[in-house]
């Protein structure tokens, strides 16, 4: 029995969908006939492989989302310039075919530039070996390579386009250009890039976030503020529709810092609930699911030197990096069914000016009308769950149960069927008809007490077979319900004239667990924990937890009932799945001192410099020192992270970027000083992107460093800046150094805008205050002698603030840089080095995956250092030991049965012996399977 996930009416027998009229005007956008809420997934195609495509798409229907929307990665499609590739993984054609064969509307957003915490905003890195080209401007040499981008993507958007017969609905326009200017300043080349997408044929409606132009729709990125947000909308196109184009969902995570799980499930739906409460008719969740920043691809963000992505783009979304799904999933699927359920009334109401409902102290009360019907939002502003009296219009007194902080719906004679209407407070999270029972489904909090009543132009039956508490009024049509919000699904039945109307009650815990699939009309399907598909999208099983069976809403053609306690059932009772097992590593030595010969540079270049994407260069030279001696470098351009080594031993490990110093122990006579650096990301998002990467400038083998973040002086006031200051400073600080003859000076850290040097102010091209982390060369505006620096401080403390020096006759000049390739000949067993970087590989089988379960696979990373991870040829991505990321993501869809290769880089050469495979906690779930009777 195939379940589709298809709206009804949405697509036709042979799998072609049809053509659709799509319009807008102020209060949504109109596909059909019909107004649509959009309820829209952020998933992005390239963060995962093609064959967890299915899972996901399904997962977020499932979850009342209508929609997708993806940004396209240049970089994936031409890694190097003129070689395209949109197969396999990167195939988002096939991509937006799976949306539309699953009844997923689609938003495409192909930057070019795209943030997405993804390497160099998705630029491919190729690019910034282009002479005088500027990154998202007019600029004539950056336009020619986004045409010839546009060549080759926009006619893959183009034949899918809803007029098309494909699903595309919307396309955006670049990304958060206003992050970065005024409309003004970037419409010469918003307009060229608007009339690329125009001239190559999109005629979908353009949209732009957060920065608009004539032409677009402007939406907002956002996750608190909803009612400034629309505000500042109305402002600019009152006439458009208002989406949220990126409600952020939680929060990317960087190497060191803590875990990024601050967004609550309960503060995810108190924000969705602003969001339609402030009258957005849009909400595209960014992100629905993360994923994975495989092959090295996680980018560099601003508000430090070195804020480089872990490799998991988990974004605490609610779909894991695993798909699995979360608290805030459930919560999701609430919110977007509680849209669809009222979605005819969100987008045709307004709000209401004056305040016609009334409550205690502790509650703010905003509502929206439309044809007689009204919708509170009803807000506690208590520390403890109360149950609040509510009076509305005509004196009629409701109690409603709401949680601190929580915004609860209020429905005030909400038609749910012509000629009855209904009066609570909670979330109405279903109201379709199934057959000939018109069926409305109601969620609240375990054990909640809600109030009901409706009102019929006619007598109202009621069976009390529950003995739940009721009351009717003399004529019969008004029946007020005193209900509990049970573990088990209480179904009331009543009748109006010939209309038969069933409302089911959940808790929270059966809500969560309540799915609404499509088939020729609605199903619902009540107890279900989580839903399992065949790559035809039919569902292959189900599995539930806790007792009793599944309430199954319409002809569903299931033999018998369905037991959602797989693990207390004897029958299903099986062995745990055996994880993979990793035989004994081999080791091989990085061999830094054996690098082969290449060409002499008088200085160090760059990853893009020397035509390579990722990975690791290796920087070599050999120095000269007539006594034993300790020496500080000075790296006047460096953008990664470093490992010094001197005649191979390892020295120490270069952090702060931009410029740096570091502290070297030289022997008497000749020695060999090597750097070991990997790519670690370019800048995603920031007024500087295309930085070169590793180390690109000269570097000096005389130099010192002062940390400038103390001894300011504020007018009679010394003040250190790497304390906390609440007040403004009454007036710029001023600081003072010393510089010798002939000595060069840097300035690195969180500079303002305004520094000056000796009265001289400093230019400081593309300043933008958030972006904490500047570097520049001051040499030419030093003296001998004491210098001052004058410098507004627009916040405190500063992360860093230094000022390197060198003397200028000291440069290192004469470099080898090389790739250090992916080691082969394990088989060789080489004698290891003691220390040092090494390669280890490991061979092993995937053990039988028993058909009834659904597995995820993990790599934990015990004990190791830094360093990337490959599987059968596939580059997993970074790793480095300083949290917040423990475990990795294997795909299953990469493994083989036999033979499966995983190779281990490590900086410091340290053993895996910790390191293990394993599944994740509910890879042992077992997998019911619904047969056709």
């Amino acid at each position: 029995m195939t379940y589709t996930l298809m709206n009804a009416g949405e697509q036709t027998t042979n799998n072609v969908q049809r053509e659709v009229k799509l319009s807008y005007d102020e209060k949504s956008f109109i596909i059909g006939e019909e107004r649509v809420f959009l309820n829209s997934a952020s998933i992005h195609y390239f963060r995962m492989p093609s064959q967890e495509w299915r899972e996901v798409l399904a997962k977020a229907k499932l979850a009342g989302m209508n929609c997708v929307d993806t940004y396209l990665a240049w970089n994936v499609h031409e890694p190097e310039e003129g070689k395209w590739d949109f197969s396999g993984d990167n195939d988002f054609g096939a991509f937006l075919d799976l949306c539309s064969e699953l009844g997923l509307w689609a938003i495409v957003r192909p930057g070019p530039f795209i943030c997405a915490e993804w390497d160099f905003g998705g630029f491919p890195y190729w690019l910034k070996t282009k002479e005088n080209i500027r990154f998202r401007t007019d600029n004539k040499t950056y336009l020619h390579y986004v045409n010839l981008y546009f060549d080759q993507v926009v006619p893959i958007i183009r034949s899918r386009q809803i007029r098309q017969g494909g699903s595309v609905i919307l396309v955006q326009v670049e990304n958060e250009y206003g992050y970065l200017a005024e409309d003004a300043a970037g419409l010469s080349y918003m307009k060229a890039l608007r009339d690329g997408l125009l001239e190559r044929g999109i005629d979908v409606p353009l949209i732009t976030c957060e920065g608009g132009l004539e032409g677009t729709i402007e939406g907002a990125n956002f996750w608190s503020g909803a009612d400034g947000h629309f505000a500042k909308l109305m402002r600019k196109q009152p006439d458009v529709p208002k989406l949220v184009t990126e409600f952020w969902t939680g929060w990317f995570e960087h190497w060191g810092a803590p875990a990024a799980t601050q967004k609550t499930p309960d503060l995810y739906e108190k924000r969705m609930m602003e969001a339609i409460r402030a009258g957005f008719d849009g909400i595209s969740h960014y992100m629905f699911f993360g994923g994975t920043n495989f092959g090295g691809y996680g980018g560099r963000t601003v508000g430090s030197s070195d804020i480089y992505m872990v490799t998991s783009y988990d974004y605490d979304a609610p779909l894991s990096e695993y798909a699995r799904i979360t608290a805030k999933y459930r919560t999701a699927k609430k919110i977007s069914l509680f849209t669809q359920a009222l979605a005819a009334f969100l987008l045709e109401s307004e709000p209401i000016g004056g305040s016609e409902a009334r409550s205690v102290e502790g509650i703010r009360l905003q509502g929206r009308e439309w044809n007689g019907q009204k919708l509170w939002f009803a807000e506690s502003t208590r520390q403890e769950k109360e149950m609040f009296p509510i009076t509305l219009e005509g004196g009629r007194t409701l109690s409603v149960s709401i949680k601190p902080g929580q915004i609860m719906p209020v429905l005030d004679r909400m038609e749910i069927v012509p000629g009855m209407k209904l009066t609570c407070g909670g979330f109405l999270i279903g109201n379709d008809r199934i057959g000939d029972v018109q069926t409305v489904i109601l969620a609240g909090e375990d054990g909640q007490r809600t109030q009901l009543v409706f009102e019929a132009d006619q007598a109202i039956g009621f069976g009390n077979d529950l003995h739940i508490r009721h009351e009717s009024s003399p004529d019969g049509r008004m029946l007020h319900l005193d209900i509990f919000h049970f573990q088990t699904p209480q179904r009331i039945g009543l009748k109006a004239g010939g209309q038969r109307v069933e409302v089911i009650v959940l808790n929270g815990y059966m809500s969560d667990r309540a799915w609404k699939l499509h088939r020729d009309e609605v199903r619902w399907a009540i107890g279900w924990e989580d839903i399992d598909f065949d790559a035809d999208g039919s569902i292959k099983g189900v599995s539930g937890s806790g007792g009793g069976e599944a309430l199954l809403l319409g002809d569903w053609g299931v033999k018998g009932g369905f037991t959602r306690d797989h693990q207390s059932n004897a029958d299903k009772a099986t062995k745990p799945l055996h994880t993979p097992s990793l035989p004994w590593w081999k080791r091989k030595s990085a061999s830094l001192l054996s690098l082969g010969n290449g060409e002499l540079l008088e200085r160090p270049h760059g990853f893009a410099e020397l035509q390579q994407e990722s990975g690791y260069l290796v920087y070599s030279r050999d120095v000269e020192s007539d006594r034993e001696q300790e020496s500080t470098l000075v790296f006047t351009a460096i953008q990664d992270s470093a490992r010094l080594f001197v005649d191979g031993r390892e020295q120490g490990m270069i952090r702060q970027v931009g410029a740096a110093h570091a502290a070297v122990q030289l022997p008497k006579g000749r020695s060999k000083l090597q750097l070991l650096v990997q790519h670690m990301g370019s800048l995603n998002f920031s007024p500087y992107l295309g930085e070169e990467k590793g180390i690109f400038g000269p570097v000096y083998g005389e130099g010192s460093a002062i940390d400038l973040r103390r001894d300011w002086v504020s007018g009679e006031d010394s003040v250190h800046l790497d304390e906390v200051h609440a007040e403004a400073f009454p007036s710029e600080l001023s600081r003072t150094f010393e510089l010798q003859e002939n000595h060069g000076a840097i300035l690195v850290g969180a500079l303002s805008s305004g520094l000056r040097i000796n009265g001289r102010e400093i230019p400081l091209v593309g300043y933008q205050n958030w972006f904490a982390y500047h570097s520049v060369d001051i040499s030419g505006y030093a003296v001998k002698g004491r210098n001052t620096i004058e410098m507004p401080v627009a916040k405190a403390p500063l992360g860093r603030l230094e000022l390197l020096t060198y003397d200028k006759s000291t440069e290192l000049r004469g470099w080898l840089v090389v790739p250090l390739e992916n080691e082969a000949g394990f088989e060789e067993n080489s004698p290891p080095a003691e220390e040092g970087p090494a390669w280890y590989r490991s061979l092993f089988d995937l053990p039988a995956v028993p058909e009834d379960t659904h597995p995820k696979l993990k790599l934990r990373m015990t004990g190791m250092s830094k360093g990337f991870i490959a599987l059968n040829g596939r580059n997993l991505g970074r790793y480095w030991q300083i949290g917040p990321q423990e475990d990795y993501k294997v795909p299953l869809a990469w493994l083989k049965d036999t033979g499966n290769e995983l190779i281990l880089f490590d900086e410091e050469g340290r053993r895996p012996d910790s390191v293990r495979l394993f599944y994740d906690e509910q890879s042992d779930r077992r997998w019911e399977t619904l047969e056709e009777a």
